[in-house]
């Protein structure tokens, strides 16, 4: 009985969003009209702009004409530099001079001195700070000029490691200022970690603090940098410390370690350094495969226009709003949108050291929005499901006036499609789900908030971003043109501004990683299709699509299954290793708060779903129930690490970016149950789980 009402509220709920989405009816007949009969496109801005920015005879006057929104000591004369063989090689407005830190702040301090330039928020303390434009122009000239007296210049790496303080937004700007390369590392990384950017970068300098929060626990920063130096072998390195409070968390060691605030005290300012269009303005280190650390190297000119570009017609962002971002400095997320996006465009924004939840309580970001007044949120699809699980009703967002919130962007990972429903109906503006990679620079695909706004599809990264040529292709490198047939996301060259010049140190492996395996593209390393609407469905990585029996299925499209049962907040499913099939998948849950749970039902009511969602051939017949799923401190689900669960491989280094290590071993213990249940309960009793 209980599982024929499961299946038939899937029914009921397919059939209100079907009704949901039948305003959108109309368009998508008439884009399908178009796909079909390849008659011309919609007329309309973003079409006008997608179509100028990637047809290759036009595509160099777009963004000539987009280097508008940037001040320009020299104006580019050569808009994309094609000198070298490999397209993947080739830069945007090389010939400029230009500085980043200039369009950032000094442009807008004669507008806007006396606004709020920076509004810091911590969580943890219940503190806050707000910083002007005259008084953040103070603060990074001064920083700057601490910089040059320890010998820092132009082109040497500055590493920043730090907590989410204003210190930490000065130090990347003051880099900036000066020419000098930063490399923000997430602040709390172990030492080891941290030693091998120490390695690959070799720094002249290392922004660091004393310490930093984590719910329920503070953390030695100066402690883990000590360390991570002594690992690295790195000599003549010096060390810039900011000591927060009173805490005195390790000896300072004279003759590297200099005060940040005594320092700040005698600093002289210093002025904008002119740079080249194509000097790196900074290094961002990614988890890799390998050992091997992953420095993607961003320009300075691309980014700045790209990044303008972003928060005027993505976002709707210009001078005087109030932007915030939840995400953190040491992502990607957090270098252009808590950092050089909102600043750039003479935007106030929202510096937050603190999570979604628990620092207070769920309603913290709207607590936010409606006290700074803020326009537009950027978060992540698992901060919304985290505050999803402790405010299903949405009894915290009715607390709070947010009328001025007029989109809410994420990223990160793709957003279900019950989350997305749920921040639809409590937060009823434009839900942005974007795609895109810190490899890119910027969005991908997304929705547009001042170009033109597509009707909602949740699920999908509804059109791509002008100057994104994405393709999706076969194993074969062939062209896949067929609507809503699954295939690798690759870019055709050349890619937009903002693109990662190169990895650090490493032109062999960038080209490897991203350019050889299919040539003219860049290999987005995703799995993905257009539908009927030419919307791009974003699935999986390419290393996620199982293969059992000889087909080829989405994980991602079995976890959006799983996600439609009413007692289930989040879902991960991944591939074991099967010697009939090849491959099978294994669903891990986590249920919501309360109640007792049939475990051997609740098993047999996922597979249902499961089947009526994908099918028979999804072989999907095991699901596990855990506390938590393991996640990266971004939001994303460790599904490798869950693989080598589910196949009796050692796990012989825990990820560096998960969240919470100790949730490894309660699912470790939680698949040895798992199996004993499969094996002894064939003719006893299920018992039932606490939740």
């Amino acid at each position: 009985m209980i599982l024929l009402l499961i299946i038939l509220n899937i029914k009921i709920s397919n059939l209100q969003f079907t009704k949901k989405i039948a305003t959108n009816q109309l368009y998508q007949k008439k884009t399908t009209k178009y796909y079909q009969t390849k008659m011309s496109r919609p007329n309309n801005a973003y079409q006008i702009a997608f179509d100028k920015s990637t047809n290759d005879k036009t595509r160099e006057d777009f963004w000539r004409d987009q280097t508008y929104l940037v001040d320009w000591y020299k104006k580019p004369d050569v808009i994309l530099d094609r000198s070298h063989p490999n397209p993947g090689f080739w830069r945007w407005f090389k010939d400029s001079r230009v500085n980043m830190c200039y369009n950032a702040i000094d442009r807008h301090v004669g507008e806007l001195a006396n606004k709020t330039a920076i509004q810091y928020v911590c969580g943890y303390l219940g503190t806050e700070k707000a910083y002007t434009w005259a008084e953040l122009l103070d603060n990074v000239s001064r920083l700057a000029g601490v910089y040059r007296k320890l010998g820092v210049k132009k082109g040497d790496r500055v590493i920043i490691y730090m907590p989410m303080v204003p210190e930490a937004v000065f130090g990347m700007l003051a880099c900036a200022r000066i020419g000098a390369i930063h490399s923000v590392v997430f602040g709390g990384f172990a030492a080891k970690e941290l030693s091998g950017r120490i390695q690959d970068s070799k720094p002249a300098l290392i922004l660091g603090a004393s310490y930093g929060f984590e719910p329920g626990k503070v953390i030695n920063y100066k402690q883990i940098l000590d360390e991570a130096i002594d690992i690295s072998g790195v000599d003549g390195i010096k060390v810039l410390l900011l000591q927060r409070g009173d805490k005195v968390t390790a000896p300072i060691k004279v003759g590297r370690d200099f005060d940040y605030h005594s320092s700040m005290l005698f600093a002289e300012k210093v002025d904008c350094v002119p740079v080249e269009g194509d000097h790196p303005l900074y290094i961002l280190y990614t988890s890799g495969t390998t050992g091997q650390p992953k420095g993607i190297v961003r320009d300075t000119a691309g980014t700045c226009v790209a990044t303008s570009w972003t928060m005027q017609h993505i976002m709707d962002i210009h001078k005087g709003d109030v932007y915030f971002s939840g995400s953190d400095i040491g992502w990607v997320v957090g270098h252009h949108f808590i950092v050089y996006g909102p600043l750039i465009r003479g935007a106030t924004t929202v510096l937050y050291e603190g999570k979604p939840t628990g620092t207070p309580d769920p309603g913290q970001f709207w607590r936010i929005i409606e006290k700074y007044r803020v326009k537009g949120l950027y978060t992540a699809p698992t901060a919304l499901r985290a505050i999803r699980k402790d405010d299903l009703n949405g009894d915290w967002i009715k607390k709070f006036d947010i009328s001025s919130l007029q989109a809410i962007s994420m990223a990160g990972e793709r957003c279900d499609v019950p989350t997305y429903e749920w921040i639809q109906k409590h937060v009823p503006v434009l839900i942005n789900d974007n795609y895109w990679q810190t490899e890119t620079g910027w969005i991908i695909s997304c929705n547009y908030k001042n170009l033109y706004t597509h009707p909602i599809k949740p699920g999908s990264a509804i059109k791509p971003a002008p100057g994104f040529d994405v393709r999706i292709l076969d194993q074969d490198n062939k062209e896949i043109t067929e609507p809503n047939k699954l295939g690798r996301i690759c870019i055709k060259l050349p890619m937009p501004p903002s693109f990662m010049l190169t990895l650090y140190n490493n032109d062999e492996a960038f080209i490897q990683k991203y350019l050889a395996e299919s040539p003219g593209y860049y290999l987005a390393g995703d799995s993905g299709y257009f539908d009927d609407t030419g919307y791009l469905n974003v699935m999986a990585r390419i290393d996620d699509i199982i293969n059992t029996a000889g087909h080829r299925l989405s994980t991602a499209a079995m976890e959006e299954a799983l996600l439609k049962h009413p007692n289930i907040v989040e879902a991960a499913v991944v591939a074991k290793v099967d010697d009939f099939k090849g491959e099978i998948p294994i669903g891990f849950v986590v249920a919501k708060q309360g109640g007792n749970i049939n475990l051997k039902q609740f098993e047999k009511e996922c597979t249902a779903i499961v089947r009526l969602e994908i099918g028979p051939v999804a072989s999907f017949n095991n699901c596990i129930l855990v506390d938590k799923l393991p996640k990266t401190r971004s939001g994303k689900i460790l599904r490798q690490t869950l693989k080598k669960i589910v196949d009796g491989e050692k796990i012989e280094k825990i990820p560096p970016t998960i969240d919470d290590a100790s949730v490894i071993p309660k699912i470790q213990t939680d698949v040895e149950n798992y199996g004993l249940l499969k094996k002894k309960n064939a003719s006893t009793q299920q018992p039932t789980a606490k939740l």
